[in-house]
C-alpha cells in the first residue's frame, strides 16, 4: 500500500501510534471474511453449582484475533458471568490450555499468536458444516514423576537438556518439540510392528555380474541351525525367506524332533536370523537382495542362518505421549487478504500483514560488551550488519570505528536499503565485529554508516565475532524489541576450525554467556504483531508472455549455462538470462539449482513469481532421482522452505539402503535449515522411526553433533528427542548400554591423558 509523502504511514512504530489515521471499512469479500465473527461454545473448567455439569459459554470471536486475545476474552466473560468468579480471579489464562476433538483425537490449540480463522479446528468445523464449534478450557497439569524420570533418561541419552530454555530468546525449541509429536505418532501408528522388530537389511539394486558368476544354476546352499543341530539345503536366489522356510519345513516334516522343533509348530512360528548377529532374513524380498547374503557370496563364505523365534513386537512399545497433539496449521498466519489493514477499522485490527509495511528495515546498535580485552589495546572496532538469505547478501550497513574497550557504545540506527515488506522468511540479521589498527587523528570517520564504510575498508580489518538473528521467527512473525545476543568467536590460528561455514549460519547464540562478547540491539516495536502472509498460488501473466520461442543463439547459451559445473559461479548476466527465460529453464531439472540461485530473494514480488513458477515443476516431479542434484538444493545457498521441501519430497523415493548411504550428508544439511522444524528434519525422523538400522545410525550421527557442535546443539537435540520418543523400549535399552560403554571409554581415555606427561609420552603408570 503506497502512501503519498504528505500522509503518515498506516503501519506505525510505537512512538507514533497516536497519529494513526482511521480508514472506513470497505464491503469487499476479503475484508468480510477476515472480520467475520465465529460462534464457539467453550466448555469451562468450572461446574454449575446446581447441576454439577461443566459451565458452558457461547461467544462470538472475531476471525482475525489471536488465540491469546481469545483466551483473554473467555476469562473476562467468565469473571462477569460465571457462578464461580473467585476461581477466575485466582488464576490467569496462561495457566490453562485450549483443546478440541477431531476424529477421536484430542488436539491442543498451542500457538497463542495464531490468527483464529487459520486454526485447523475452524477449517474442520466448516468441512463438517458445524455452525458452532466446541473448545474445552483445561487446566495445565504438572508432569508426573514418571514423566519427569523418562525425560531425564532421554536427556542423558541425548547429551543435552532439551527442557533448558536459559539460552533461547524465543520458544522455538518448545514449539518444535510440540510440532514433531504429530508426525512421530503417525509414523509409529503406521509402521509394521513385525517388520520394524526385525529390520531386514536389503537393497533394490540388481545383483552385480561378478557375484552372479559365483552362483551355479541360480542356486546357493545355506546352513540352517537349531540348537546343536544343523541342516544344509539348496535354495534358489530368487526364493524369499518365507518360501525358504516353507521348503525347509516340508523337507523336515518327519524330522522335527531332530531339530528340536515342537510337532505343533510350523514355519509361521519361526524366522531366519544370521548367526552371531541381531539381523534377520525375513519378508517378501528375494534372498539375493539381502546385504548379508551378498557379502557371503563376495567373500566365498558359507551362509549360516539360525531358525529362531521371532522377536516380541511388544518390546518396541512406545512410551505414552504426555502431550495432546498439535496440528500442522500451528504457527500459520493466513493470507494477505486476511491480515491486511487496508480497508479496515483500526479498532478491529489485531495482526498486520508484513506486506503492508513500506518502511525500510532498520536496527539500532546500542553497543558491545566483552569480558576480556585483547592484548593489543591499540585497536579500533566496528559492527558490520548484513541481511542475508542463504549465501545471498540482501543489504549491508556498518557503524563507525571506535577504540576497542571493554564496553563500546554507538547508540545509532542503521537503516538498510530493503523494505520490511521484502524481508523473506529465513532472512538473517548477521552482526559481525571487526577490529583494525587505530588510525591517526586526521582519519576521523563520520557516524553515518554509508560514509564510514569507505574509510574503514581502506585499513586492514579482522573478523572477531559474529551472531545471527532470524528476522521472521518460526511463527512467521517479524522480530521486534530489545535483544542482547551473545556472540560466537572466530577460531584463531591453531584452534579447531570445525565446520566454520555452516557455523556462521547458525541462529543460536553462544551459551557461554560469562566469557563471550555480547551485543545489544533494538528492533522497531509495533502496536500489533507483524505477520508474514502465506503466498497464494496464482498464474504469472508476465511469465506467460515470456514463454515465446527463444532465439536459437540464446537457447544454446542457456543450455551451456545449465551444463556448467555446479562449482563454477554464475555471472550476473547468466543469472539474468536464467530468470528471464525461467519458464524454459524449469523444463530442465538440472537447471533448478542455478535457476533458484538466480532469484532475488529480497524482493517480495519476485519471490511470489518464484512460487508461481514452482507450481509448474512437472519436469522435476517426473524426472528420475538424481541425489547429487537434489542435495544441491539442500546446501547453504538455499534458505527458502519451499525450495528445500521440494528437494526433500524428491528424496522420499529413496529406499532404506540409499538413505543409509546418504544419511551423514543429510544430517549435515540440517544445519542449513533456517528453523528447527523442517521438511528435512521430518524426513530423517520418519525414516529413522521406520527402520531400526537407519535409526541406530541417525542416533549416533545426531549425538556426535550435539557433543561437538555448540552452534546446532538445540536443533539436533530436539530432532533426537523426537526420534527417541518413538523408537521403542528395545532401542532405548540398547542405546543406554551403548552410551554407558562410550562414557566408560571416554573416562578411561581422560584418565590416561591425565597421567601422561606429554601427548605421545605414555608412562608405565598410564599403561
Amino acid at each position: 500500500m503506497e502512501l503519498g509523502d504528505h500522509e503518515q504511514p498506516v503501519v506505525m512504530r510505537e512512538e507514533n501510534k497516536r497519529r494513526r489515521r482511521r480508514m472506513k471499512p470497505h464491503c469487499t469479500s476479503s475484508s468480510f471474511s477476515s472480520m467475520e465473527l465465529i460462534p464457539i461454545e467453550f466448555i469451562l473448567p468450572t461446574s454449575n453449582k446446581h447441576t454439577k455439569a461443566p459451565e458452558i459459554m457461547l461467544l462470538e470471536i472475531a476471525g482475525n484475533c489471536t488465540v491469546e486475545q481469545m483466551k483473554a476474552q473467555i476469562w473476562m466473560r467468565a469473571i462477569e458471568m460465571s457462578q464461580t468468579t473467585d476461581f477466575y480471579h485466582a488464576f490467569t489464562p496462561d495457566q490453562f490450555i485450549l483443546q478440541y476433538q477431531k476424529k477421536g483425537q484430542w488436539y491442543e490449540i498451542y500457538d497463542k499468536h495464531q490468527v483464529l480463522q487459520t486454526l485447523d479446528c475452524i477449517l474442520y468445523w466448516k468441512v463438517l458444516q458445524k455452525k458452532v464449534g466446541k473448545i474445552y478450557v483445561v487446566q495445565k497439569q504438572k508432569p508426573s514423576e514418571e514423566v519427569q524420570e523418562f525425560q531425564r533418561q532421554l536427556n542423558d541419552l541425548i547429551g543435552y537438556d532439551v527442557t533448558d530454555v536459559s539460552n533461547v530468546h524465543d520458544d522455538e525449541l518448545e514449539f518444535t518439540r510440540r510440532r514433531l509429536v504429530t508426525p512421530r505418532m503417525i509414523e509409529v501408528a503406521c509402521r509394521d510392528p513385525k517388520l520394524y522388530a526385525m529390520h531386514p537389511w536389503t537393497t533394490s539394486k540388481p545383483l552385480p555380474e561378478y557375484l552372479f558368476k559365483k552362483i551355479t544354476n541360480n542356486n546357493i546352499f545355506i546352513i540352517i541351525h537349531r540348537g546343536t543341530t544343523s541342516q544344509k539345503i539348496k535354495v534358489s536366489i530368487d526364493d524369499t525367506p518365507d518360501m525358504i522356510l516353507h521348503s525347509f519345513f516340508t523337507k523336515m516334516a518327519k524330522k522335527k524332533s531332530l531339530m528340536d522343533i515342537p510337532e505343533d509348530h510350523s514355519e509361521l512360528d519361526f524366522v531366519l536370523r544370521i548367526c552371531g548377529r541381531d539381523e534377520y532374513i525375513t519378508g517378501e524380498t528375494p534372498i539375493k537382495d539381502f546385504h548379508w547374503i551378498r557379502q557371503c557370496l563376495k567373500n566365498g563364505e558359507e551362509i549360516h542362518l539360525v531358525l529362531d523365534n521371532p522377536p516380541d513386537p511388544n518390546e518396541d512399545e512406545v512410551q505414552k505421549e504426555e502431550w495432546p497433539l498439535v496440528d500442522d496449521c500451528t504457527g500459520v498466519t493466513g493470507y494477505h487478504e486476511q491480515l491486511t489493514i487496508d480497508g479496515k477499522d483500526h479498532e478491529r485490527v489485531f495482526t498486520i500483514s508484513l506486506w503492508d509495511c513500506n518502511r525500510k528495515f532498520r536496527v539500532k546498535i546500542i553497543g558491545i560488551d566483552i569480558p576480556v580485552l585483547p592484548r593489543n589495546t591499540d585497536l579500533t572496532v566496528f559492527v558490520e550488519a548484513n541481511i542475508q538469505h542463504g549465501q545471498q547478501l540482501l543489504s549491508q550497513r556498518r557503524t563507525s570505528s571506535k577504540p576497542f574497550t571493554e564496553e563500546v557504545l554507538w547508540n545509532i540506527w542503521l537503516e538498510f536499503d530493503i523494505k520490511i515488506k521484502d524481508l523473506p522468511k529465513g532472512a538473517l540479521l548477521n552482526l559481525q565485529i571487526y577490529c583494525g589498527k587505530a588510525q591517526g587523528p586526521s582519519a576521523k570517520t563520520n557516524l553515518q554508516s554509508h560514509e564510514s564504510s569507505n574509510s574503514d575498508a581502506k585499513c586492514k580489518t579482522q573478523l572477531l565475532y559474529y551472531v545471527n538473528l532470524l528476522l521472521i521467527d518460526h511463527r512467521f512473525l517479524l522480530r521486534s524489541g530489545d535483544y542482547v545476543l551473545h556472540m560466537w568467536k572466530i577460531p584463531g590460528k591453531g584452534e579447531e576450525q570445525g565446520s566454520i561455514n555452516a557455523d556462521k549460519l547458525t541462529s543460536a547464540t553462544n551459551p557461554d554467556k560469562e566469557n563471550s562478547m555480547a551485543i545489544s540491539i533494538v528492533l522497531d516495536k509495533y502496536c500489533h504483531p507483524i505477520a508474514l502472509p502465506k503466498h497464494r498460488t496464482s498464474s504469472d501473466p508476465q511469465g506467460d508472455r515470456t514463454r515465446a520461442e527463444m532465439p536459437n543463439q540464446l537457447r544454446k547459451q542457456l543450455e551451456e549455462i545449465i551444463a556448467t559445473d555446479p562449482l563454477n559461479p554464475l555471472s550476473p548476466e547468466d543469472k539474468e538470462l536464467l530468470w528471464h527465460f525461467r519458464y524454459e529453464s524449469i523444463k530442465h531439472p538440472k537447471a533448478y539449482p542455478k535457476l533458484l540461485s538466480s532469484v532475488k530473494w529480497g524482493q517480495q514480488e519476485i519471490v511470489a513469481k518464484t512460487y508461481q513458477l514452482l507450481a509448474k515443476k512437472e519436469a522435476w516431479d517426473q524426472s528420475t532421482l538424481d541425489v547429487g542434484l537434489t542435495m544441491q538444493l539442500l546446501d547453504c545457498n538455499f534458505s527458502d522452505e519451499n525450495v528445500r521441501a521440494m528437494a526433500v519430497q524428491k528424496l522420499e523415493s529413496l529406499d532404506d539402503d540409499d538413505v543409509l548411504h546418504y544419511l551423514l550428508q543429510l544430517v549435515q544439511a540440517v544445519k542449513f535449515e533456517p528453523y528447527h522444524d523442517s521438511a528435512l528434519a521430518r524426513f530423517l525422523l520418519k525414516r529413522g522411526l521406520r527402520n531400526k538400522r537407519i535409526g541406530h545410525f541417525l542416533f549416533w550421527f545426531l549425538r556426535s553433533e550435539i557433543a561437538q557442535s555448540m552452534h546446532y546443539q538445540q536443533r539436533f537435540a530436539v530432532i533426537l528427542e523426537a526420534y527417541l520418543r518413538g523408537c521403542g523400549k528395545a532401542m532405548l535399552h540398547d542405546f543406554m548400554k551403548q552410551v554407558q560403554v562410550i562414557e566408560l571409554l571416554h573416562k578411561v581415555t581422560m584418565e590416561i591423558k591425565s597421567v601422561s606427561a606429554e601427548k605421545y609420552d605414555v608412562t608405565s603408570q598410564g599403561i
